[in-house]
This record gives C-alpha cells, sequence and structure tokens, in this order.
C-alpha cells in the first residue's frame, strides 16, 4: 500500500473529496501549532490562529501552485495569520538592542547550558525567543526547530536568502545573550556550591 503524498491529497480535494483534507490537517498541526505559539506567545492565541491558518489553506487551495512544497506554503500562510492576529490584538514584545556579542560570551554561555536539565532548557529558550521580536522568533523557529532550508525561509517570510541569513545571524547573538542573563547565574551558583 502506497502512502499518499501532499499532492494526492490536494488533487483529491480539488476533485471534491473534502475529508482528504483532514489527512492534511493532521499531517501540519504541530508543525502549524508550534510556529504559532512561537509568535503569539500562548496556547490559547496559537490555538485561534491555527484554526484560521487551516480556514484560510482550504479556502485558497485552489490558488496553490505547486511551485514551492505545501509546507512552505502552509509556514507562510500561519506566518501571515500569526502576524495579523499580533497586529490586530497590538502585542508588543519587548526586545533588547544588542550590538555586539563577544564569541567567548556564547561559548560560556553554551557551557552553562549543560548545567540544566532538558525541561528547564526548554522552557528558558522558549521564554528567552519570547522577548524576541516576531521576525526573529520565527527566522530561529524555522531553521533550529523546523529545520527548514534557508531556502525555504526566505519564500516563507518573503526576504532575500542573503537578508535570511544576516538576519538569522543577529536573532541567533540576540538569544545567547538573552540566554547569557538568564543562564550565567545559575553556572556561577552551581560552580561555587563544589
Amino acid at each position: 500500500m502506497t502512502q499518499n503524498t501532499d499532492q494526492d491529497y490536494i488533487h483529491q480535494i480539488r476533485s471534491g473529496n473534502v475529508n482528504a483534507y483532514s489527512a492534511l490537517v493532521t499531517k501540519y498541526k504541530n508543525m502549524v501549532f508550534t510556529l504559532a505559539l512561537r509568535m503569539v506567545g500562548n496556547r490559547e492565541d496559537a490555538e485561534e490562529v491555527s484554526q484560521d491558518t487551516f480556514v484560510k489553506a482550504y479556502k485558497s487551495l485552489g490558488s496553490f501552485k505547486g511551485t514551492s512544497k505545501f509546507s512552505t506554503w502552509l509556514y507562510r500562510i500561519v506566518y501571515n495569520t500569526s502576524l495579523d492576529y499580533i497586529k490586530k490584538n497590538k502585542r508588543v514584545v519587548l526586545s533588547e538592542h544588542i550590538d555586539e556579542i563577544n564569541e567567548s560570551d556564547i561559548g560560556s554561555m553554551q557551557n552553562a547550558l549543560t548545567y540544566i536539565e532538558a525541561k528547564e532548557k526548554k522552557e528558558t529558550i522558549e521564554k528567552a525567543l519570547l522577548q524576541l521580536p516576531e521576525e526573529e522568533r520565527v527566522l530561529l523557529t524555522l531553521f533550529y526547530f523546523e529545520e527548514l532550508s534557508l531556502k525555504e525561509i526566505s519564500e516563507i517570510v518573503k526576504i532575500s536568502y542573503d537578508n535570511v541569513k544576516i538576519k538569522l545571524h543577529r536573532s541567533r547573538k540576540k538569544l545567547f545573550h538573552i540566554l547569557k542573563n538568564v543562564v550565567e547565574p545559575i553556572y556561577l551558583n552551581h560552580g561555587s556550591r563544589k
């Protein structure tokens, strides 16, 4: 038995089998929710954005040309839906302006992370991500958590490949700085107990 591809499901939907859409929803619901959560910051809002995304995707399925992967096209919809939701609700995420981060600071921060339990690491990273503007959160999420290529990210956020590289580098530095301020005190306290 062969497994249907996204294109197979899309063809079935366009041919009148609306139930085939549930297979795409099931396949991509975690991906959509994760990105929405990283952008809007809380589960309830992310669930609303996710639902809106799938409704919009269904209504726009006729415009899907297949020139990019379905997942890239869907990411673009959740990205825009999240931005619209943030603007509509006038959410402001505070961000620290960082000009220079010393590479040795990044190294010490990474060493300090080894002292935090896995669950605490995840929570710490998620809280640090929320301190970044939504565009930076999205870039880091798409690259590190969703493991998309720079080319795919460029298609989703509609900025050039080179600009994605630059913004990703800056976003990574900002995240490291935020994490350093959280993690370094833990590392220092842990080291003083020896």
